[in-house]
């Protein structure tokens, strides 16, 4: 038996909302295989999150006995590096009063208060945003544009540059990105096909400078289309779906589980080898070449 094994290593899992998602998926297998877990989540859905926690509402049952248990949930806004990034009309929006540290650096420091240096194995990116992905590309503003890149893609540079020296030689480092990076899918615009194109291209060279720097593995998957709030926004999700599941190498679609697995593999021992790699939980659907024929089948 060669098990996922991360009994007393420590993961922080950033953009975890709910329990619908990638995330939370995510959140689900590293729980399973031992690890520790710390969360960030946005300012506005802090206090849904933790009162859904609190009143059992979410899914913290594991399959094979225990439940989903968080050292820290921090409130973490990706947009803003440091407290000096954060204008004026954020922290008084209704939604932010009463909360502090949720900055990049700020939650890093915490963590670093609270576990000591070397205190990380695992680092999550769960994180998009494109306030115009309802617009096609040549429709985008620059302001949606720069901000789809921003919350998308910079934000895994923030967070490396700023957990990486958190964590432990032999740590892993998964971000989620899709199939829009490298093609054309009609109805995902607003400058988000460019952030995910920017987040595959950064995960290769983040792969080699986190590297030498801090011996920590970086690496990427690309997830076929899920059922979340978030991807709702895109208002094509259960098209998608559907065309996957006729399309795709094994037929049907991949599964949140298969993500979350897929996630702690990487970042697990079992991945030592393995950076700088866009890796496809899809059901193989990227391999296709031609919309398949229900008519035509393999013999």
């Amino acid at each position: 038996m060669l098990p996922i094994d991360l009994r007393g290593k420590r993961a922080f899992v950033a953009g975890v909302a709910d329990d619908r998602g990638y995330g939370w998926a995510i959140v689900r297998a590293l729980a399973r295989a031992g690890a520790s877990i710390c969360v960030g989540t946005w300012p506005p859905t802090m206090k849904i999150f933790t009162k859904s926690l609190e009143r059992g509402k979410l899914d913290q049952e594991l399959p094979d006995g225990g439940r989903i248990e968080f050292e820290r949930i921090f409130p973490f806004d990706a947009m803003f590096d440091t407290p000096d990034d954060v204008p004026d009309d954020v922290r008084q929006d209704k939604r932010y009063v009463g909360l502090t540290g949720y900055t990049i650096q700020e939650v890093a420091d915490a963590m670093r208060t609270d576990f000591g240096e070397g205190c990380l194995d695992v680092l999550v990116h769960s994180l998009a945003n494109g306030p115009e992905v309802h617009r096609p590309l040549v429709e985008t503003s620059r302001s949606g544009y720069l901000t789809a890149l921003s919350a998308s893609a910079y934000s895994m540079v923030s967070m490396v540059q700023r957990f990486g020296p958190l964590m432990r030689p032999g740590g892993g480092v998964v971000s989620l990105s899709y199939l829009a990076a490298e093609r054309a899918v009609p109805g995902y615009g607003g400058g988000m096909s460019s952030a995910k194109a920017a987040l595959e291209s950064d995960t290769r060279t983040l792969a080699f400078e986190a590297g030498r720097k801090w011996g920590i593995r970086v690496n990427t998957i690309s997830a076929g289309p899920l059922a979340s709030r978030a991807a709702k926004a895109i208002g094509t999700v259960d098209r998608m779906l559907k065309y996957y599941s006729t399309n795709s190498a094994l037929e049907g679609v991949q599964t949140a589980e298969d993500v979350g697995n897929a996630a702690a593999f990487l970042c697990s021992p079992l991945g030592a080898g393995i950076a700088g790699t866009t890796l496809y939980v899809d059901n193989g659907y990227h391999a296709l070449g031609m919309a398949v024929d229900p008519d035509c089948h393999p013999e």
